[in-house]
């Protein structure tokens, strides 16, 4: 069973086909015309259109899996990916979970708990704070890290809940909003500080690990073209990185991923600063949106190896075998008007999506589709390879011009 919708769970479906696995989609009543619906060889409805009726709800989703007979779930990106009381349920329900531990997932969900592990394990950090802050101290810690100075939601993911103090003058109503929307988007208002590193590139280590003890690097990614903090375009290999700085980061990732035990998927997250400097950030403990570009380069299936690693089997590729070949981009679809950036809604009634040798879409689209506001409104995301950073970005433009979608 894929416990999510949209296009991840389309580009799971192929991967299970592929392997001789049957596939099982969940759904809202408001994703009955869905893609994924129609691509599933069983499909199960969970409830209502919010979220917490539907794709969140744990007891609906292991009572879908048990009727259909699943025996392993994967969560996809987003929604209950990373919520560890979700794998545990699933590993008492005697259903396999594909990611890695309830307990890892724990250890690095917490920004503060990750911080201080990756700090045992020999990772640089940024400056900044061990405990959540207190506003009666926030002025104080803030005044002794200086400026500019990033404050972030603890629980917060997908960029959202952080914002930039550049002076003590904004400490206390950045900090206020901040927890405002911490506290509305996570449940919880705890925050903490680290220093903002202006013009630092976003860089980020596939791992993929089994059971057995084995563990490899798939290089990394660059994912520095952001809006808001959340990634727009990805890809790899990082440009930025010479060789000598590239092996440095892939080797701080399994040493961080070794430390703690990880098993299946999963990201190491580095700023690297422009003198070159790099520090740890985060761990994603799931499938990221933009694992299509590493695939492309090294040509492994993500999918294919979580599900077998999942399934108790060894990995199949040592890491003598990863090798990147070219350079892969990718760009994320929106259903935004393209002046104001405010979301569209409707019903999709006619669509045209790339196609090429070296062009690849993950996409939802489909006729029927409701694009509503209930959900993350990605909608699809266009891939392109080339020999040659400067062909793939060629490529890449050329496919988004064929891009067309109309509700």
């Amino acid at each position: 069973m894929i416990a999510n919708r949209g296009e991840i769970t389309c580009r799971i479906i192929p991967t299970c086909r592929k392997l001789g696995i049957g596939s099982v989609a969940i759904y809202s009543e408001a994703d009955r015309d869905a893609l994924h619906v129609k691509l599933a060889d069983d499909v199960r409805l969970v409830g209502e259109a919010p979220p917490e009726q539907s794709y969140l709800d744990i007891d609906k989703i292991l009572q879908a899996a048990r009727d259909a007979g699943a025996d392993a779930i994967h969560p996809g990106y987003g929604f209950l990916s990373e919520n560890p009381v979700f794998a545990r349920r699933c590993q008492e329900a005697g259903i396999r979970f594909i990611g890695p531990t309830p307990e890892v997932m724990e250890k690095m969900g917490d920004k503060l708990r990750a911080r201080k592990l990756a700090k045992k394990a020999g990772l640089p950090v940024l400056p900044g704070t061990d405990q959540a802050g207190e506003d009666d101290k926030a002025e104080e810690r803030a005044w002794k890290l200086g400026f500019p100075l990033m404050v972030k939601a603890l629980e917060g993911g997908g960029g959202i809940g952080i914002h930039i103090i550049e002076s003590m003058e904004e400490v206390t109503p950045i900090i206020q909003r901040t927890r405002q929307l911490a506290n509305s988007a996570f449940g919880s208002p705890r925050l903490f500080f680290e220093r903002y590193l202006k013009d630092a590139s976003h860089i980020e280590v596939q791992l993929i690990g089994d059971e057995h003890g084995h563990l490899i690097h798939l290089f990394e990614r660059d994912c520095s073209i952001q809006r808001r903090h959340q990634k727009l375009i990805e890809e790899s290999p990082a440009v930025k990185l010479d060789p000598k700085l590239r092996r440095r980061l892939c080797n701080l990732a399994l040493k961080l991923a070794k430390h703690i035990g990880y098993t299946n998927a999963g990201t190491v997250e580095f700023l690297v600063a422009t003198d070159g400097q790099a520090y740890f950030t985060e761990t994603n403990t799931r499938l990221q949106v933009e694992h299509g570009v590493t695939e492309m380069v090294t040509g492994v299936d993500l999918v294919e190896l979580q599900i077998r690693a999942a399934a108790g089997e060894k990995l199949p590729l040592t890491q003598e075998d990863i090798t990147v070949s070219g350079h892969a981009i990718q760009a994320r679809i929106y259903p935004e008007d393209p002046v104001t950036l405010m979301p569209r809604i409707g019903t999709i009634t006619d669509y045209h999506l790339p196609a090429g040798e070296h062009v690849r879409v993950d996409s939802a689209l489909c006729a029927g589709y409701e694009v509503g506001l209930h959900y993350e409104p990605l909608l699809a995301k266009v891939m392109a390879w080339g020999e040659t950073r400067k062909a793939s970005v060629k490529g890449l433009l050329r496919a988004l011009l064929c891009v067309r979608a109309r509700a």
